[in-house]
């Protein structure tokens, strides 16, 4: 399992991501997330999203997601403007995730 990931949207940008420990305490800041599975080395992406308090995020993941105990690793991003473009660009790549909770 690695610390840090980097995720290549559509436009072959890549985005540093870093993973959120379960039972760890996260800041409670908007972001971007991504929850990923292990298949041995090779990294399943489950989706992306967004969302502006990632502190919660755990807990709005949908049911279908939490009981496959993904590993979720996050980008701080405040910025709406750049927080959105790179989940646009993401998603276009990776799909989305949806939460219960608006981002």
């Amino acid at each position: 399992m690695n610390a840090i990931i980097d995720l290549a949207g559509a436009s072959g940008v890549a985005y540093r991501f870093r993973l959120w420990p379960e039972g760890a305490a996260h800041p409670p800041m908007a972001g971007n997330y991504a929850c990923v599975r292990m298949h041995g080395e090779r990294i399943e992406i489950m989706g992306v999203g967004d969302a502006l308090d990632l502190s919660r995020l755990r807990e709005e993941l949908p049911k279908r997601v939490r009981d496959v105990e993904p590993l979720i690793y996050t980008r701080l991003n405040v910025a709406r403007a750049t927080r959105a473009a790179e989940h646009e660009d993401l998603v276009a790549k990776h799909g989305r995730l949806k939460v219960r909770t608006p981002a």
